[in-house]
């Protein structure tokens, strides 16, 4: 689905240049001109129907920081991108701290404004995961909720939902781990039976001798240990749907009952006097290859024809590589939701593809549970290759990232990177370095301002002076470099304007 952009600026021709490069690079695009404005828009709309906020900080009347501060007051959680041409990193800072995700420096140039956005938009999307995990009804699936890009799956959905508003009987074929239960369940919630029972069976789990009592039921006393009266699984789901998983471990006697049932729409419970009449849907689900299962007499023909009216044949991960990272993305914000770990916005590029290269032989249920483990280990805010060592153990010539290693105490180390014990090196040698200290001499942390300037004049060195391109490198304008120049007090006598 397309993304919708809100892009919030006082000047008409920002407004244009921003609308114009969000359409180019395939986004829905409402602009508005002030603060009051973009709160009417995103206080009308649901916050899940925009992925982001392009939000001009200097504006008359509400500015951004106004805008982003009602935001929050209200709970608006829309990632919020803020772009400005004056204020230096003082501004930014303020800007960052009242909840922006990035900030971009006017003019922003195509590549800069894209990179924002795709990262608003990973971000979002976890969001918006946290919040239908911290509110959504267990068990509640629905077509939409089911996570792809893949054409192969979206193709098997479409099918599925014309499915779901007729009784045809659907059989979902499958490895395992690839979201038959989630199929079936989405199948439920679009038919007209979704306010009654879903009861779900596991064929494979089931002990053999308890097989037909646990499915059909049995009266008291109908055997030995039978001390009161049993409901089978079908009679609990009258009404709604039944969903028998890995249906092709069935013993042949239970397949001859499952038929009957099938046919007449009746049931007989172990000692029962009588047939007990049942009015469900049947969605099946096996792991196997039936129509084999068939020719080698380890499964009823006659079975097989009713069940297989509709097959679904769900692709494995392997086969649909570009979901990896929207079903990472949200697990990530499921699983954050569940298990408080609401720290981690992420993973990192590094991880992503690790995990994108991995054929995952169990599939969907292999990674959420890759993630789930990463999730309780990580410490940082986006998930790296270190988490998943298990996985890169997997994949032959892929290598870990190496992990940050202490650092020496000699003079050498302490010019890559200051301890806590040790004082920082002076500006100019890090300069020399084309490093930027954090810490002064005293082990303090420098002032922002001051910093800045060092970036600046650093940046000048480096390009001899050709303040365009120092500009363009720093990603400011040139009028913005010469006004930080001024306000900082920097002084250059060189420019050939390259």
């Amino acid at each position: 689905m397309t993304q919708t952009i809100l892009i919030v600026d006082d000047d008409p021709v920002q407004r244009r240049l921003l609308e114009g490069a969000a359409t180019r690079l395939g986004y829905l695009a409402i602009s508005v001109d002030g603060g009051e404005a973009a709160l009417a828009v995103l206080n009308e709309r649901e916050p899940a129907s925009l992925g982001a906020v392009v939000l001009d900080l200097m504006m008359p009347g509400m500015d951004g920081l106004g805008v982003m501060n009602a935001m929050q007051e209200t709970g608006i959680g829309v990632p919020v991108i803020v772009q400005t041409a004056q204020g230096g990193i003082e501004t930014v800072v303020k800007a960052m701290r009242a909840g922006a995700f990035d900030f971009v420096v006017k003019p922003v140039s195509p590549d800069r404004l894209k990179t924002a956005l795709e990262n608003a938009l990973k971000i979002g999307s976890i969001e918006t995961v946290k919040r239908k995990a911290t509110r959504k009804v267990p068990g509640s699936i629905s077509f939409p909720d089911i996570v792809t890009l893949s054409p192969v799956m979206t193709s098997v959905l479409k099918i599925a939902e014309k499915a779901a508003q007729s009784q045809i009987p659907v059989l979902i074929e499958g490895e395992s781990g690839v979201g038959k239960e989630l199929v079936a369940r989405a199948i439920q919630n679009a038919s007209d039976r979704s306010a009654k029972p879903f009861v779900a069976v596991n064929c494979g789990a089931l002990p053999e001798n308890l097989v037909e009592s646990i499915l059909f039921g049995h009266e008291k006393g109908a055997f030995t240990g039978a001390s009161e009266k049993h409901v089978g699984k079908f009679e609990e789901a009258n009404g709604g749907t039944l969903f028998l998983d890995e249906i092709g471990e069935l013993p042949l006697d239970i397949q001859v009952k499952l038929l009957r049932a099938i046919q007449e729409g009746e049931i007989d419970p172990i000692g029962a006097r009588k047939p007990v009449k049942v009015n469900i849907r049947l969605v099946s689900a096996t792991n196997r290859n039936l129509a084999e299962e068939v020719s080698k007499g380890r499964f009823r023909e006659d079975l097989y024809y009713r069940l297989s009216v509709l097959p679904l044949s769900i692709p494995p991960l392997r086969a649909r590589k570009e979901d990896v990272p929207l079903l990472v993305r949200h697990f990530i914000g499921r699983i954050g939701a569940e298990e408080n770990k609401t720290q981690i916005r992420g993973i990192d590029a590094s991880a992503e593809a690790l995990l994108c290269n991995y054929d995952w032989p169990g599939n969907i249920r292999q990674l959420e549970n890759a993630i789930f483990r990463a999730m309780v280990l990580a410490d940082g805010e986006l998930l790296s290759a270190q988490e998943f060592p298990q996985i890169a153990a997997q994949l032959p010539g892929f290598e870990l990232p190496a992990l940050p290693q202490p650092v020496p105490s000699t003079p050498a180390a302490q010019h890559l990177a200051p301890s806590m014990e040790t004082p920082a090196i002076p500006a100019a040698a890090s300069r020399d370095a084309g490093l930027l200290a954090m810490r002064n001499e005293t082990g303090d942390i420098r002032p922002m301002e001051e910093m800045e300037a060092e970036l600046i004049r650093y940046a000048i060195e480096l390009y001899d002076g050709r303040m365009s391109k120092v500009a363009r490198k720093l990603g400011i304008g040139r009028s913005t470099l010469y006004r930080k120049l001024k306000d900082l007090g920097l002084e250059t006598s060189s420019d050939t304007n390259g």
